[in-house]
């Protein structure tokens, strides 16, 4: 998974929809919309606020190499 995907997936978890979520970080919600289509990275520290609203780490939004590669293959 993709660090859109995951950011959904958390998202979707907690029952926040995407204007919220935008609005609790502070960005657009065609902004974060972009991020979760993985046509846009947010900044460090807006995928620092993310990752604290979502209850998870950054590690864990943002796809390992080896990840990537697995989900290609």
């Amino acid at each position: 998974m993709n660090f859109g995907d995951n950011v959904r997936t958390l998202r979707e978890k907690k029952g926040i929809t995407q204007a919220e979520l935008s609005a609790m970080v502070g960005v657009s919600q065609p902004t974060f919309a972009q991020y979760e289509t993985g046509s846009k990275a947010p900044n460090v520290y807006t995928a620092v606020k993310l990752a604290r609203i979502l209850g998870a780490t950054v590690e864990e939004l943002v796809p390992s190499d080896t990840e990537e590669q697995a989900a290609k293959e």
